[in-house]
């Protein structure tokens, strides 16, 4: 894997990872779907607005718009849907084990969709780094009973299906499309349904629009929704989904980094094992761990 390519995913982690604490905060200041959809609006009229300026290529054809479409359902409004309404409901520890189960369901659809297929080393590292999660959770997983935790864990298991489907379909036409359009329009027709079930189940207007909120708003806008998607469909073009997916593994690890550096938050002997575990995994899936079956067809 080429050092730019290895940048580009980390720097995707430590985006995401950044996302949680911001969106803690935000959904105390506004209501959850109404957060959701600004979020969702913002970044895509960043995206599209700045591939206008810069003259990109729109998308045509029905194929592409309902692509974009089942995208937008898949990683917006799903994973959006999701991850909004689940950050109350579920512990930190489960949401990261539930969450980080994503590459193991994308492993599962590579394999059939896109021709991929994990070499031994790909399971092991899989497995490893799923492992990792586990023991890097555990202190949450014990928490204590949960209010409304069935619900929560169904909001996180609807969020990892969206983006695991969004991720298959957005590889799929990595190479051929206009990244800042593609992720742009998908933001934009993902916002759709938040809007309407914003406007149905809260008061969208309930929002106090303060300073705190706003800085929340435009950084997860524009760096945990715009920037790290583009970044992500780049990787795509040129990287297997798998291979690429197993880093994120490593965003509770960012996240736990972030929480020492900031929070003067400590580390157990089992997180740090954990973390080790998570890092290996990523490492063995990353070196050789994921093969094409029509590079395997033009061997033979």
């Amino acid at each position: 894997m080429r050092a730019i390519i290895l940048a580009k995913i980390l720097l995707a982690m430590i985006l995401w990872a950044a996302c949680f604490p911001l969106l803690t905060i935000g959904i105390k200041i506004a209501p959850h779907l109404a957060f959701a959809t600004l979020r969702a609006l913002i970044a895509g009229l960043i995206l599209v607005g700045l591939a206008m300026a810069l003259g990109r290529p729109s998308p045509k054809g029905v194929r592409t718009w309902s692509t974009l479409a089942l995208i937008g359902l898949g990683a917006t409004s799903l994973g959006f849907l999701g991850m909004f309404h689940a950050a109350e409901l579920v512990s930190p520890g489960i949401a990261t084990v539930i969450a980080n189960s994503q590459p193991l369901l994308a492993a599962g659809l590579a394999g059939v969709v896109l021709g991929e297929r994990l070499t031994l080393r790909g399971k092991v590292g899989l497995s490893l780094g799923f492992s990792g999660i586990v023991m890097i959770a555990a202190p949450g997983l014990f928490a204590g009973a949960q209010s409304n935790y069935i619900i929560g864990v169904s909001y996180i298991v609807l969020a990892a299906l969206g983006i695991t489907v969004s991720n298959i379909v957005l590889k799929r036409i990595a190479a051929t499309v206009d990244p800042l359009m593609t992720i742009g329009w998908q933001f934009l027709i993902g916002a759709v349904p938040l809007a309407i079930l914003s406007a149905s189940t809260e008061t969208p207007l309930a929002i106090d629009w303060s300073i705190s909120f706003i800085v929340v708003l435009i950084t997860l806008s524009v760096l945990g929704s715009a920037l790290v998607y583009v970044l992500w469909m780049s990787v795509l073009s040129e990287v297997a989904l798998s291979q690429a997916n197993a880093f994120s593994f490593l965003v509770p690890f960012f996240g736990l980094t972030m929480g020492v550096l900031f929070y003067n938050e400590t580390l157990s002997a089992a997180v740090i094992f954990g973390i080790g575990l998570a890092v290996a995994g990523v490492a063995l899936v990353s070196r050789n761990g994921v093969v094409d079956t029509a590079d395997l067809v033009a061997a033979e």
